[in-house]
């Protein structure tokens, strides 16, 4: 068995608590739990780190963990709010004197190689280097970094698709707004499911699943623990804390949530 640690980087929505202008909408500014940055985790055992997704705050996020190098980066999908950290790792590279494998399956792998194409290619003079080295992952895959493996599934992002993971006996499913199938037997038997919420109270919402959405989907999944992540500023901590039912948690910036793979 192999323990591997899951710490959320960050469980904001795209724009982050506070948003810019200095925007709290409902939440509360003193508590420190409010307090989120752009959606993103870490993975990490004794030998390997991985991380998934590389937002705008990857650098102030990669900094609060104390971390000096990682493994390799999974993306999950290609909005802003996931990938454009990906330049930090041009710093990690002169660092570490070393490339960086990057994960994602073929429609998101493609768009990072053309609006990134500077970390995928050497420039013409030679004076960048090549710092991202591709990698092509399928939407159904157990996909192998070090001693961390991860099992992937396609999740409904409203116009476009999403991977969810599975790391042991946590789900992960940031930026969904259903599950089909194979995500729902993928998920079948964890103890923690890591769900996207931010949709809130609002069902209409086309591309975030809502609260409600999270609690149907779980009767069928059957986590013990679901912690709701990528949350808008119209989701105070303490607020929905009370509001939430049994087993049900609002995520923060830094929770540390463990698990063992086999």
């Amino acid at each position: 068995m192999t323990d591997v640690e899951l710490i959320i980087l960050g469980c904001g929505n795209s724009a982050g608590v506070p948003a810019i202008t200095n925007y709290w909408g409902k939440c509360d500014p003193d508590n420190p739990k409010n307090r989120r940055m752009r959606p993103s985790v870490l993975l990490k055992t004794k030998t390997t780190s991985l991380i998934v997704d590389t937002g705008p705050d990857f650098k102030e996020q990669f900094n609060r963990e104390n971390l000096q190098d990682i493994d390799a980066v999974l993306y999950t999908h290609i909005h802003s709010d996931h990938t454009m950290g990906i330049d930090e790792l041009r710093t990690l590279h002169r660092r570490n004197k070393r490339t960086y494998p990057v994960y994602a399956n073929r429609e998101t792998l493609g768009e990072l190689m053309e609006c990134f194409s500077h970390m995928f290619e050497e420039s013409k003079s030679g004076f960048y280097k090549v710092v991202c080295e591709p990698h092509e992952v399928q939407n159904d895959q157990a996909l192998a970094i070090g001693d961390i493996t991860v099992r992937l599934f396609e999740q409904d992002h409203g116009a476009i698709k999403s991977l969810g993971l599975r790391i042991g006996d946590i789900g992960y499913s940031t930026d969904m707004k259903h599950l089909g199938e194979k995500a729902f037997e993928a998920l079948s038997g964890i103890k923690i499911w890591i769900a996207d919420a931010a949709g809130n109270d609002q069902a209409a919402n086309p591309v975030h699943a809502s609260v409600g959405e999270v609690i149907e989907m779980n009767k069928r999944i059957g986590a013990e623990s679901v912690y709701l992540t990528h949350l808008p500023p119209s989701m105070d901590y303490e607020t929905l804390e009370k509001e939430l039912p049994e087993g049900f948690h609002m995520a923060w910036d830094g929770l540390c949530l463990k698990t063992a793979i086999k």
